[in-house]
């Protein structure tokens, strides 16, 4: 209670001490073990064996005992079954296509490429847009790939006058032929005789009579900048490599689909081409897909490994750089075919 000369200064109430409940903590006692249930280690799963791993190597050998001498283990076991996959298709009539960005020109494939389409390892092209003009300018002058940290702060990036002017009127007359545009570019290298022709994809794709297709979004490409690019002959150009690509899709029952530095065009591009395909009636169940970069991407992995092999067929992953991935991809397509047929030959030759 306040006292009696609390008008003078305040009454201070004495509060209650709280009470803290504590829920009661079960009790631990260290497991007994004596009745465990073992099992002899023979008898056990194992998902390592020791036949599967590598063998050293030896000074001099041959790649196919290199190609030999990888574990039969993970990423390496994937590179067996890709090559397996590949030349199983091609042996048999079915096709190859290889689906790509500028990466792997870039980092100069483009000679490894060429060969596996002389060999009629590949059967088609589908390539984004920026993969043309680094395609163009190395047949053209042997050279390519800006600084663009450099160039970007003064406005040059992309302002090289030859590479927007002749892959602009390239298309356009290319249009007015009636070709798409990769066939357009490829033409216009091989007739106009570049130099570095021979280790074009598109001129080589033209030479060799195999599909080539290039699909564009207008806004990515330096060449959509230069006053000389038509965008109603770009359209209609990459339009009607989409449809060629839909008819290159439609023949990949039992193929083999690689997706090669594209993290994101192409995978779009293949997804749409397939249920296009499929809408229309094609055959499209038992497909090979692969999907090869440096680093994993959403698009790649559901679009090209996942969802198109839902009702059957393999997609495959490969991680690693393609100055190294991709040539030993190669290294071992070959081989395998030498081994095959007992002598160098080529699929084209021999698979009609």
């Amino acid at each position: 209670m306040c006292s009696a000369n609390s008008s003078t200064r305040p009454c201070l109430a004495k509060s209650k001490p709280s009470v803290r409940h504590r829920l009661p903590l079960p009790l631990v006692k260290p497991l007994a073990l004596e009745k465990i249930k073992t099992h002899p280690l023979a008898k056990r799963h194992s998902k390592v064996n020791l036949p599967e791993f590598a063998t050293p190597w030896r000074p001099g050998g041959r790649f196919s005992a290199f190609f030999d001498s990888l574990p039969d283990i993970l990423a390496a076991r994937v590179l067996r079954d890709v090559v397996d996959a590949v030349i199983k298709a091609r042996l048999a009539g079915r096709a190859v296509a290889l689906g790509m960005g500028a990466h792997p020109t870039k980092v100069g494939l483009n000679p490894v490429l060429v060969d596996l389409m002389e060999r009629g390892v590949i059967t088609a092209l589908a390539l984004n847009g920026a993969v043309i003009i680094h395609d163009f300018e190395l047949a053209f002058l042997g050279h390519t790939s800006e600084e663009v940290d450099m160039e970007i702060d003064s406005g040059r990036f992309g302002m090289a006058e030859e590479t927007g002017r002749l892959i602009n009127h390239a298309i356009s007359l290319g249009v007015r032929k009636g070709l798409g545009l990769g066939e357009s570019v490829g033409r216009w290298i091989e007739e106009h005789s570049f130099p570095n022709r021979k280790t074009s994809l598109l001129a080589a794709a033209v030479r060799l009579d195999i599909p080539v297709t290039v699909h564009v979004a207008v806004g990515t490409d330096i060449i959509h900048m230069h006053p000389a690019v038509d965008g109603a002959a770009l359209g209609e150009a990459s339009l009607r490599d989409f449809r060629t690509f839909a008819a290159v899709v439609a023949g990949l029952e039992q193929g083999v689909y690689l997706n090669v530095g594209s993290a994101v065009i192409m995978p779009e591009v293949f997804l749409k081409a397939l249920t296009l395909v499929r809408n229309l009636g094609h055959t499209v169940d038992r497909i090979t897909t692969v999907n090869m970069d440096f680093m994993p991407h959403y698009r790649p992995l559901t679009n090209v490994i996942r969802r198109p092999t839902q009702k059957g067929g393999n997609g495959y992953t490969l991680i690693g750089h393609h100055e190294i991935m991709l040539p030993l991809l190669a290294a071992g397509l070959i081989e395998r075919l030498q081994q095959h047929w007992g002598r160098a030959s080529s699929v084209r030759r021999t698979v009609r």
